[in-house]
C-alpha cells in the first residue's frame, strides 16, 4: 500500500476539505485523521463509529489521604502550582513525578492517564481511523503513531491499496510523527505571508526525514504575487506545484451540505481537486 499524507504547516488552508475530495475520488483506501488535538474531518465524512477504544498515556499524581501527614512539602516544589489543599489537580499535573520523589510519607503515586480515544469508523467512501483528546491532554505524537499504525492494520486486513491521512499543522512532535516513513506528502499552502513562512518550514521536515513532497496553493487567486513566490521557491527547492486551486465560494457551500466539493458541484475547484488526485497517484508510482 501507499500512504500521503496531506500537511500544512499552518491551520486553515484548506487541507481537511481536499482531504474529503480525496476520500470521495479514491477507490481502494482506508483514511486516518492525524489531527487529533482538532480532529474535523469525521464532520464532513459523518463516520458510523464501530469500534472505540481508550487511550492511556502519561501519568498523574495521586495523594493517598490517609498516607499524606499534610507537611506541605509536595505544594512546595511543585513548579506547576499543581498541589493545593493536599489535592492534585489533574489538569494542572504534568506528571514530572517530583513530588513522588520527595515525599518522606510516601503517600504519593503515580497513576496512568486517560488521555483520549480512538476508533475505527465506517464512512460512505470507506473505513477511517481517527481519535479524540482529551481536554488538556498531551501526547498527541503517540496517538498519533496509534492512528497511523491502526489504518495500516486495516488497509492490510481488506487488501486497501493507499492510506490518505489528514495531518496536523504545524511542525511540531505530532507532524513528524504523522509524516515519518510516509509515501508522500502533499502540502497545501495558501498565498499569505504566513503561508509562505509555514511552507518552508514544514519542507524542511520533510527534507530531514527524506519524504517526497508535492505542494497545492490553495486560493492561489486571492494574491498572485505571492503565488509567483511560492512557485518560485519550490522551482529552487525541486519541489513540484501539483494544484493551483482558485478561491470559490462553493467550497463553502459544500461544507455547509456537509459534502465534498468534488461531490458537490461540477466546477473549476472540482476539476482542479480531480487533476490534483491524479498527479498524487502518479507520484506514488500508482
Amino acid at each position: 500500500m501507499k500512504e500521503v499524507v496531506v500537511l500544512s504547516g499552518k491551520g486553515g488552508t484548506g487541507k481537511t476539505s481536499i482531504v474529503g475530495s480525496f476520500a470521495a475520488l479514491a477507490k481502494s483506501k482506508v483514511l486516518a485523521d492525524c489531527d487529533v488535538d482538532a480532529a474535523d474531518l469525521y464532520l464532513l465524512l459523518r463516520p458510523l463509529t464501530q469500534q472505540k477504544h481508550e487511550f492511556w498515556s502519561g501519568q498523574v499524581a495521586f495523594i493517598d489521604e490517609e498516607k499524606c501527614t499534610q507537611c506541605g512539602l509536595c505544594q512546595e516544589v511543585c513548579r506547576f502550582q499543581a498541589i493545593e489543599d493536599f489535592r492534585v489537580d489533574p489538569v494542572s499535573c504534568e506528571g514530572c513525578g517530583f513530588c513522588y520523589q520527595v515525599c518522606p510519607a510516601e503517600a504519593i503515586t503515580m497513576r496512568e492517564n486517560l488521555s483520549g480515544h480512538w476508533f475505527i469508523s465506517d464512512t460512505r467512501y470507506g473505513p477511517l481511523v481517527h481519535a479524540r483528546l482529551g481536554i488538556a491532554q498531551e501526547n498527541s505524537g503517540r496517538l498519533v503513531a496509534l492512528v497511523r499504525q491502526q489504518a495500516k492494520l486495516s488497509a492490510e486486513k481488506q487488501g486497501l491499496d493507499y492510506i490518505i491521512s489528514d495531518g496536523p499543522p504545524g511542525i511540531g512532535c505530532p507532524v513528524i510523527s504523522s509524516l515519518s516513513g510516509a509515501n508522500l506528502a502533499l502540502l497545501v499552502t495558501e498565498p499569505t505571508l504566513s503561508g509562505i513562512h509555514d511552507l518552508e518550514r514544514v519542507l524542511g521536515v520533510c527534507h530531514h526525514f527524506g519524504i517526497p513532497a508535492l505542494v497545492c496553493i490553495n486560493k492561489y487567486d486571492l494574491n498572485e504575487d505571492n503565488t509567483r513566490q511560492i512557485e518560485s521557491y519550490c522551482l529552487g527547492q525541486g519541489i513540484g506545484i501539483a494544484s493551483k486551486i482558485p478561491f470559490d465560494d462553493v467550497v463553502t457551500e459544500a461544507l455547509v451540505q456537509g459534502l465534498p466539493v468534488v461531490e458537490y458541484s461540477q466546477h473549476s475547484v472540482t476539476h482542479e481537486i480531480e487533476t490534483l488526485w491524479q498527479t498524487v497517484t502518479k507520484a506514488l508510482g500508482a
